[in-house]
C-alpha cells in the first residue's frame, strides 16, 4: 500500500475558518451546589407527578385536551410522559372516524391530524374537505380564523405524496397568514411569524421548547402547573448539557486537535449543541456523548477532504480507511498521522465499552459507513482537482455518502442499547426512506447556505452549480428546483413515520430529528456550522442561559411533601 509522505510548500485548498468562539467557558463549567440541584429535582418530582395527573383526566373536554397535550410537547416534556402520551393518542385514533364533535372547528380537526400523524398513526386528509367548496378550495371565511389557519398551515407539513388537499391547505393557510403577519397583536404576530419562518415539524425540540416557555408564559390562559414544571426541567437539563459538555471539551483538549490541525473548524460547542437536536433526554446521556467524539471526527475528517489534502494523500488515506489499517501510519504527513490515530484510538474505545453488552457489531457497521462517507468525499476532491462539474443527477447520487448522514445516522444508534439491534443497522444499508431523505436534505440544506462561501475559494461544484449547468437556470431558479426536492424529501420521510416500522419508532426518531436539526445550522442562506456567530445566539439560549424564576423552588425544601405540593401548586412564577 503506498502512502503520502511529509510535502513542503504543498499548494492547498485552505479554507481560513475563523477560530473557535467559546474559549474556556465550557471546560471551566461548575454546576450549582448539589444541595441546590437536589431540591430543584425534588421540585420536579412533584411537578412532574402533577402534569401526569393532568394528562391522566379522561372527562376533560376533547379540545381542551388535545391542546393541553400539544403544550407538553411544544414545551419540551412529553419525553417524561411518552407510555401516556402513546395511550391517549391510541385512543384518539380508535375513534378518529366517529369522531363528530368539533368536526367545523379548523383548530380542532387540524390539530387532531397533526398529532396522530407526528405519532404514527394514519388518518386521511379527506377530513379537511368539510372546508373546501367543491372545485373552489378552502372556504373564504375560513381567512378570519387565525388559529384554525395556523393549525392548518401546521397540519400540512405532516402532507404525504398525492395529498393535493394538504398542499392546497399550505398554500391557503401560507397566503393568509402571511396578509395577518403585521396586523395581529402579541402574543398571536409573534407566534404566526415563527410559525412561517419554519413549521414545527422541522424544528428541533430542544431549541424549539425554549421559544415554546416564552410564549406559552405570556399566553393569558395557560396552566401554570405546567409552565413550571417546563421551566425546572429546561434548566435541570441545561445543568447535565453543561456537565457533558465540560466533559467533551477535556475529551477534545486531551487529543489537542486545535494544535495539531489549525486549519479546520474548530466546532465542538456548535456539535454538541447539533447533538442535542437528536437526543436531548438524560436517558440518551452516553448515546449523546458517543455521537458527540463521532460527529466531531467526521467533521475534521470532511474538512481535511474539503480545504487542505492533496490528492495523493487523500487516495491513500481513504485506501487506509476502507481495509482500517494503521501499518503505514508513519508515512502518512504529520497531520494525517495524528487525525487516523484519533480515529482508532475512538472507534478501539467505544468498541471495547460495547463488547462489554455483546454489541461491538455496531462499531463495525459504523467503519463500514466512514468507509462509504470518505470514498465519497475522495469522489468530490477528484471532480475539484479536474474542474470537472457533475450532472446534477450524478452529483446527487454522490451526496447520500458526501453528505456524512449515513455515518452520523448509524452512529446516533451506537449508544442506544438493546433498541439498535443488528437489523436495525443494516437498515442504514439499505437505507429507508427516512434516511435517504434526512442525506438529501442534509446535502441540499448545506449547499444552499454555504454557495456563497465556498464559491470564494476553489471548492468542488455544489448542487446549486450542478443544477445551474445541467439545467441552463440562474442561482434563483436552481435555488428554487433545490427546495422543490428538499419538499419531496421531507414527504417520503412523513410517509415512513405512517409505515410499518421497519426500526423502532425511537430510533426512527433519532433519523427525523438529524433532519430537524439541519434547521439549526443551515438557515436563511446562513451556514451556522462554518461561519458559527450564525448560530452563537441559539447556543446561548440552550446551555448558557437558564430560564429565570425557576431557582425560588428551592425556597420550598423545608415543607413536608403534602406541605410542599400545596405551595408548588400556588408558587409565583416570577
Amino acid at each position: 500500500m503506498q502512502c503520502s509522505i511529509e510535502e513542503t510548500n504543498v499548494v492547498r485548498p485552505r479554507a481560513n475558518y475563523h477560530p473557535d468562539l467559546w474559549g474556556d467557558r465550557f471546560f471551566n463549567y461548575t454546576p450549582p451546589d448539589t444541595v441546590i440541584q437536589g431540591q430543584m429535582e425534588q421540585a420536579a418530582v412533584v411537578f412532574k407527578e402533577l402534569v401526569r395527573q393532568e394528562l391522566l383526566v379522561n372527562d376533560k373536554d376533547p379540545k381542551e385536551r388535545l391542546a393541553f397535550l400539544d403544550d407538553v410537547h411544544r414545551l419540551g416534556v412529553a419525553y417524561h410522559f411518552e407510555d401516556e402520551i402513546e395511550d391517549i393518542f391510541q385512543k384518539f385514533y380508535n375513534k378518529f372516524y366517529v369522531d363528530s364533535c368539533y368536526e367545523d372547528d379548523l383548530h380542532y380537526v387540524s390539530l387532531r391530524f397533526r398529532l396522530l400523524r407526528q405519532h404514527g398513526f394514519f388518518v386521511s386528509c379527506d377530513v379537511f374537505e368539510n372546508f373546501k367548496c367543491e372545485d373552489k378550495g378552502f372556504k373564504d371565511f375560513l381567512a378570519s380564523d387565525v388559529q384554525g389557519l395556523l393549525n392548518l398551515y401546521e397540519a400540512s407539513y405532516l402532507g404525504v405524496h398525492g395529498e393535493k388537499t394538504l398542499d392546497e391547505a399550505r398554500a391557503f393557510a401560507t397566503t393568509h397568514l402571511t396578509s395577518f403577519a403585521t396586523q395581529l397583536s402579541s402574543p398571536m404576530a409573534e407566534q404566526v411569524a415563527h410559525a412561517l419562518k419554519l413549521p414545527l415539524q422541522r424544528r428541533s425540540i430542544r431549541l424549539e421548547s425554549r421559544h415554546q416557555i416564552s410564549f406559552y408564559e405570556s399566553k393569558l390562559c395557560n396552566n401554570e402547573t405546567l409552565l413550571k414544571f417546563a421551566k425546572l426541567d429546561f434548566n435541570l437539563l441545561q445543568i447535565l448539557h453543561n456537565t457533558e459538555l465540560r466533559d467533551l471539551t477535556r475529551w477534545w483538549r486531551s487529543v489537542d486537535m486545535e494544535k495539531k490541525l489549525p486549519f479546520v473548524r474548530h466546532r465542538l460547542v456548535e456539535v454538541y449543541f447539533w447533538i442535542l437536536g437528536v437526543y436531548y433526554e438524560p436517558k440518551y446521556s452516553y448515546a449523546r456523548m458517543l455521537l458527540n467524539k463521532l460527529c466531531k471526527i467526521l467533521s475534521i475528517v470532511d474538512d481535511i477532504y474539503d480545504a487542505y489534502g492533496t490528492i495523493e494523500e487523500l487516495k491513500s488515506f481513504t485506501k487506509a480507511i476502507q481495509r482500517w489499517d494503521k501499518s503505514c501510519i508513519d508515512q502518512f504527513p504529520s497531520y494525517l498521522r495524528e487525525m487516523y490515530q484519533v480515529i482508532l484510538d475512538t472507534f478501539q474505545e467505544i468498541e471495547q465499552n460495547l463488547a462489554l453488552e455483546q454489541r461491538s457489531f455496531g462499531v463495525y457497521l459504523l467503519q463500514q459507513q466512514m468507509n462509504v462517507t470518505c470514498q465519497a468525499y475522495l469522489h468530490e476532491a477528484m471532480w475539484r482537482h479536474e474542474n470537472v462539474v457533475p450532472t446534477f443527477d450524478e452529483y446527487m447520487k454522490n451526496a447520500i455518502g458526501s453528505s456524512g448522514y449515513l455515518y452520523v445516522i448509524t452512529a446516533s444508534f451506537i449508544g442506544m442499547g438493546e433498541l439498535a439491534t443488528k437489523d436495525a443497522f443494516e437498515s442504514v444499508d439499505r437505507t429507508t426512506k427516512a434516511q435517504k431523505a434526512s442525506c438529501i436534505l442534509a446535502r441540499l440544506l448545506n449547499d444552499i447556505a454555504s454557495h456563497e462561501f465556498e464559491k470564494k475559494r476553489n471548492h468542488v461544484s455544489s448542487a446549486i452549480d450542478c443544477y445551474m449547468d445541467q439545467f441552463g437556470t440562474s442561482i434563483e431558479e436552481a435555488t428554487r428546483g433545490l427546495q422543490a426536492h428538499i419538499e419531496e424529501a421531507w414527504k417520503d420521510t412523513n410517509d415512513e413515520i405512517l409505515e410499518p416500522k421497519i426500526v423502532p419508532k425511537p430510533l426512527l426518531l433519532r433519523v427525523i430529528n438529524l433532519s430537524r436539526t439541519l434547521y439549526d445550522m443551515y438557515h436563511n442562506a446562513e451556514d451556522g456550522y462554518t461561519t458559527s456567530t450564525f448560530t452563537q445566539e441559539k447556543v446561548a439560549k440552550v446551555l448558557i442561559h437558564p430560564i429565570a424564576s425557576s431557582y425560588i423552588l428551592v425556597l420550598c425544601v423545608s415543607f413536608t411533601t403534602l406541605d410542599f405540593t400545596f405551595v408548588l401548586r400556588n408558587l409565583p412564577l416570577c
